[in-house]
């Protein structure tokens, strides 16, 4: 009999066939990418070489790399905890806007030495974070209210919170700035130009977080209760309090990520200050997968994406293109990730 060929889904996928799928489909996404802009009578080559010098080519460019990974690499390991569990965190944004306007509140309003002060903001940041996933995390845990509902209609509320005190309240009354604070009384220290403390902190965070969770009872029962809550709850473990913990857990991660950028590299709370990570945190955490520690480099691809969109603005391609173009290059990871899963075997 002659062998047919079929093609199967694997359970799991080899790391090799994700970055040999991932690599090949970033390679046709630029290719496209280089066609349309060679159609609008732009030199592709011309502007792969300014984007490769204003990125990875220049100190400055690497500093802005690094000051874009540290929010993304806290708002990926906030979506990610929770998926590792089926729980989807997508109010990321909001609890950065918690955790950031918590530590405005010590930043602008207290006169404590800088080595009391960072430590506080990154306790209340955390905290703030965590108390603004709280209601969502109760729900689903208890009542069974899907958190995705729940924690995205809170990204609205933060960020009008935001926007409320950074022209009413807290707004600067020294240099007038629209939509803005004062600057912090304090920051973190920078250790490579602009790139401060936090990036190190939330390299050590994720790090933390991922060996942690692999080495601990708390991790294995949260594992066990995201793959099956009944044999969990047949083991003794209660389902309802390790949602809870996971998702505070994920909020204080994002307000974590809202401290650094607002103490770090804004220094001031602003509307804005967002920036998308917290929605941008989603991807990271879908190409991170299974592993904590490839949360680091999905930040640092996502980050590069970013900063080469604000090289392109520069040389006035639009935004809406810039966007279009940043869509198309996750699209592709996204289906080189799912084609990578299916393998080809013969039957006879």
């Amino acid at each position: 009999m002659s062998a047919v060929s079929h093609r199967t889904r694997l359970t799991v996928v080899p790391s090799y066939r994700i970055a040999i799928g991932r690599g090949l489909s970033i390679l046709a996404a630029l290719s496209i990418v280089a066609i349309t802009l060679a159609a609008m009578g732009r030199s592709p080559i011309e502007l792969a070489g300014l984007v490769v010098r204003s990125t990875v080519g220049s100190r400055f460019g690497i500093e802005d790399l690094a000051l874009f990974m540290t929010p993304l690499m806290l708002t990926g390991a906030a979506v990610w905890v929770g998926i590792r569990v089926n729980l989807w965190n997508i109010g990321a944004e909001g609890q950065l806007y918690a955790g950031a306007t918590a530590a405005t509140a010590i930043g602008l309003f207290t006169h404590w030495p800088a080595f009391v002060a960072l430590p506080a903001m990154i306790v209340a940041g955390m905290l703030a974070g965590a108390a603004w996933i709280f209601v969502p995390a109760a729900a689903r845990a208890w009542l069974s209210v899907s958190e995705i509902v729940t924690s995205l209609l809170l990204n609205f509320v933060a960020s009008l919170l935001v926007y409320y005190l950074a022209t009413g309240p807290w707004a600067d009354r020294v240099t007038g700035a629209l939509a803005s604070t004062e600057r912090l009384h304090m920051a973190f220290p920078e250790f490579w130009g602009a790139v401060h403390l936090g990036f190190i902190l939330a390299l050590a965070t994720v790090i933390g977080l991922g060996v942690g969770l692999a080495k601990s009872r708390f991790g294995y029962e949260t594992a066990v209760c995201g793959s099956n809550p009944q044999a969990a709850h047949y083991a003794g473990i209660g389902v309802a309090p390790r949602i809870l913990a996971v998702l505070l857990l994920s909020g204080a991660l994002a307000g974590l990520a809202g401290v650094f950028e607002v103490a770090g590299t804004v220094h001031r709370l602003q509307g804005g200050l967002a920036n998308n990570y917290g929605y941008l945190g989603i991807v990271v955490a879908l190409l991170a997968r299974g592993s904590c520690l490839a949360l680091i480099p999905a930040a640092l691809l996502m980050a590069l994406i970013l900063d080469t969109g604000i090289v392109l603005q520069t040389t006035q391609i639009s935004s809406s293109a810039v966007l279009a173009i940043t869509g198309l290059l996750v699209l592709a990871i996204a289906a080189g990730d799912e084609l990578a899963a299916y393998v080809r075997v013969n039957r006879t």
